[in-house]
């Protein structure tokens, strides 16, 4: 189709033209500085991170946060690394005026980075120019003067940012012209023009940059020197709009390109807006046909941009539709151009009524797997709930998802006490299948519930997931209580939970993870204090033991405070602090300041591996690497005489991928209802050791008397285990091992092979009195192993489907002779580990398999590495 334009209605030009008399009289350019009454003038989004005592730049058409001069200023934890990783004088927020949309985390000119002289306002915006300053002075920078002005005016949708610099040394001094924005996933360039989206397409943003000549001012060479004496200015223009198409359209006109308005409209054939509709432009010179920037409908169905005034064809999609391919005529830049609606075919889709067995609509997931020949769909970015990948997390279980034309098994579940559902649709051009079930709970946890004490969303800074999305994650995943433990800031997850509608399924408290180069804490409760710098959070420090204490009564004394070690390097924390290879106890007290260690992560459980370290190779480099086993050193600990609670978690930092339900423990709660959570309580029984931790699972165990893990029990001659089982059904198990002080003793050792008919295929798995002769004291551990099973039904091509299903529990202290329990210091087998090279891992692990009688083989593989940093 050839589409010819007509200007638009002479009405709708006259009131074009009135707007644009009366918007100078009603609104100027601003720049002021935020303090507590004049809090609610910042901007807010996804990425929003001002703070009182920032700055705002705002006109009629965008609004902005200029990053002030204060202690340890940055956006979030991942601006910039490192200890020099402070971003005062930056812009940190972007977003049009009134759409609180901000996608953008920080915007740093000329690699600004650390300390800054001043950042204030330069021009409040009364003569018609706000700007704000960020000035670094020449003697605080070797001699080198180096000056940001961001600078707005009327009619600008976006910034104007000018650097300049000058040589106030005696010496030849060099200068930084690299600009750097994050943190965005999807970026690209339309000739000289930089564009991101944002994260997830559906918040409808994007961002474009590039330099401006104009002014008097040219485009920076790439390499700077500066003779002394000498000075330039150089300017970039930073735009925002509904999408990186817009925005780039803003740049072009604003650089004063030949560009006309577009207007066109998505509608379906009935004539009703398609508003999810996205439209590129793939005959606009300059842009890599492989990665052109998308425009986005807006809630009528409307694609308004700056396009080149030049003929070019342009496509407008939305998933589960016919491609609608037009060809744009010569247009007119003095006016706007209204093209004839892009028609497009109906969408086909698959409608979700999902519910619990009392008739109540149920957060769930559901996973989309092509068949007969169908790919695999790709419904958006990983990090994000409605639509990644191939899955799609819903809070309330009532959703539409559009997909292709084809067949697809599709399964629904939700976490592993639930069963799932399995069906097959085949799906046409434009038509709406339905998929409705019932999720019935299988595995009976009454009196039990489960917990992740450390996951992320966008707040933390080294990922994008938004938070919303973590939870509707958590909540579909069947995890109840959920600490909020955002990197380095002080936050509280309960608004979002209470405007998700997901109170019933989530509790939280919250809590923090600090972070640094060296061992990460989580630890909670703490009070968020609103918009100061990271939330009232304290300063990691390199001591593991100050970190510690810090957290250990920061704000107010809590008896009930709780602190884990992350991912802990037990090797440095806990048995050789130098790493030359000699045990020297660690970081000195730091046991006796903590709660808990993660002895899952994420990854493969270890547990039964029966070796100190794996080897691995560094895809880097082709070396290899030594990596120690967590739960091994765990385990000899435990026969040192330190009671570390073992902790597991998911870590996670999207929804697909590094998402939440691989790990999760279960603690036991006098409510079953997650609105009624006690965390004091919760946290209580975690001190205790009263904790379960499974990748699917649902293990319990107790002692002849009742006693549960974490407990004592008097066992003259051994002790008689009540080991039950249960799984969903899509998890099995095929070994029952218990631990003896760490080791895996062959006569208790139960597998589907050896011992049959001890193992049923229903929910209850295992359901035994286990006898264990003990002839001295010894902490017992049941692990309750699916060896040569895997997740893949619950999580299909995401990562944790490699995880095998496990579950073991925190020791059960059995005390012999009455006297008190008494490690027996036993290192299993092998030196208390400490630091080893390469070599001597090799030579250790090869000697270890000539000495070991044979066994059955171990799975020690994990799943693909978390693309995040710790």
């Amino acid at each position: 189709m050839r589409l010819t334009f007509q200007p638009v209605h002479r009405r709708f030009a006259q009131l074009l033209a009135f707007t644009a008399l009366t918007l100078p009289l009603l609104a100027a350019p601003a720049a002021f500085e935020i303090g507590p009454d004049n809090k609610d003038q910042l901007p807010r989004g996804k990425e929003a991170d001002g703070i009182i005592g920032d700055f705002v730049l705002r006109n009629d058409k965008v609004e902005a946060v200029i990053s002030a001069n204060l202690p340890l200023r940055r956006a979030n934890m991942s601006t910039f690394y490192g200890t020099n990783g402070i971003s005062p004088g930056c812009l940190y927020d972007l977003t049009l005026r009134g759409a609180h949309n901000d996608q953008l985390t920080c915007f740093s000119p000329s690699g600004q980075q650390g300390p800054v002289s001043w950042v204030r306002v330069a021009k409040d915006g009364s003569d018609g120019e706000a700007v704000i300053e960020t000035v670094v002075t020449s003697p605080n920078n070797g001699g080198l003067y180096k000056r940001h002005e961001y600078r707005l005016r009327d009619g600008w949708q976006g910034v104007s940012v000018v650097t300049t610099y000058r040589n106030a040394g005696v010496d030849k001094r060099k200068g930084t012209v690299d600009d750097r924005w994050t943190t965005f996933t999807s970026m690209g360039t339309a000739g000289d023009i930089a564009w991101a989206d944002a994260v997830d397409p559906a918040d409808k943003a994007g961002y474009a940059r590039a330099w401006v000549e104009r002014d008097g001012m040219k485009a920076p060479p790439t390499e700077l020197e500066l003779k002394p004496g000498q000075e330039i200015s150089f300017a970039r223009f930073v735009a925002v709009g509904t999408s990186p198409l817009q925005a780039v359209g803003v740049v072009r006109e604003f650089r004063g390109e030949p560009t006309a308005l577009v207007s066109l409209a998505a509608k379906d054939a009935s004539g009703k807006p398609v508003t999810t509709a996205r439209l590129v432009a793939p005959g606009i010179p300059g842009l890599a046909t492989s990665n052109l920037p998308p425009a986005y409908a807006d809630d009528q169905g409307l694609f308004s941009l700056r396009l080149p005034a030049v003929p070019q064809p342009v496509e407008v999609s939305d998933l589960g539709r016919d491609v609608a391919h037009q060809f744009i005529t010569t247009v007119n830049p003095s006016y706007e151009n209204r093209a004839p609606d892009a028609k497009l075919s109906p969408q086909s889709a698959i409608a979700f009524d999902i519910r619990g067995e009392n008739g109540q609509s149920i957060p769930c997931k559901a996973q989309f797997i092509g068949v007969n020949g169908t790919k695999v769909p790709n419904l958006g970015p990983q990090n994000r709930a409605a639509g990644c990948v191939d899955q799609y997390h819903s809070a309330n279980g009532q959703f539409r998802q559009p997909l292709p034309p084809g067949d697809y098994e599709v399964i629904v579940t939700r976490g592993i006490e639930f069963g799932h559902l399995r069906q097959t649709v085949k799906l046409a051009a434009g038509q709406t299948a339905t998929v409705k079930g019932v999720l019935k709970r299988l595995v009976d946890t009454r009196g039990w519930v489960s917990a992740d004490y450390h996951n992320h969303s966008t707040p933390s800074g080294d990922n994008t997931c938004g938070t919303d999305d973590r939870l509707i994650n958590l909540a579909a995943e069947g995890v109840e209580f959920v600490p909020t433990t955002e990197h380095n800031r002080f936050y509280d997850w309960r608004p979002h939970i209470v405007r998700l509608g997901l109170t019933n399924h989530l509790q939280t408290v919250s809590g923090v993870e600090l972070t640094g180069s060296g061992a990460h804490f989580n630890s909670f409760p703490f009070e968020p204090v609103p918009l100061t710098q990271d939330g009232g959070a304290p300063v990691w420090s390199t001591d593991p033991r100050i970190t510690a204490a810090t957290l250990r009564d920061f704000q107010k004394p809590e008896p009930a405070r709780w602190i884990q070690i992350n991912h802990p390097d037990m090797v440095a924390n806990f048995t050789d602090r130098d790493g030359d290879g000699r045990a020297d106890g660690g970081f000195i007290g730091l046991p006796l300041m903590i709660d808990g260690v993660e002895t899952e992560n994420y990854s493969m459980s270890s547990i039964l591996s029966g070796v100190p370290f794996s080897m691995a190779r560094d895809t880097k480099t082709g070396r290899d690497t030594v990596r120690s086993q967590r739960e091994f050193v765990w385990l000899q600990l435990l026969n040192k005489g330190h009671r570390y609670v073992g902790v597991a978690v998911c870590d996670a930092h999207s929804v697909y991928g590094n998402g939440t339900g691989g790990w999760r423990m279960y603690m036991p709660s006098a409510s079953d209802e997650p609105a009624r959570i006690d965390w004091r309580e919760n946290v209580r029984h975690a001190k205790e050791g009263r904790s379960y931790l499974t990748t699917g699972p649902f293990l319990q165990v107790q002692t002849g008397d009742g006693t549960l893990p974490g407990g004592t029990v008097r066992a003259t001659g051994g002790v008689k285990l009540k080991v039950r089982v249960q799984c969903t059904d899509w998890i099995d198990i095929d070994r029952v091992q218990v631990l003896v002080n760490g080791r895996a003793e062959p006569k208790l050792n139960f597998t589907r092979a050896t011992h049959p008919e001890w193992f049923a295929n229903g929910v209850v798995k295992f359901d035994r009195v286990i006898d264990v002769p003990l002839a001295e004291d010894a902490h017992l551990i049941v692990v309750a192993a699916g060896e040569n099973f895997d997740l893949k039904t619950g999580y299909g091509t995401s990562a944790q489907a490699k995880l095998k299903p496990i579950a073991y529990h925190n020791p059960i202290w059995a005390d012999v002779d009455g006297g008190g329990f008494k490690p027996n210091g036993d290192t299993l087998g092998w030196p208390l580990t400490t630091k080893v090279t390469a070599d001597e891992a090799r030579a250790l692990l090869e000697q270890h398999v000539k000495v070991t009688p044979k066994t059955a083989p171990v799975t020690t593989a994990e799943p693909k590495s978390k693309a995040k940093q710790k």
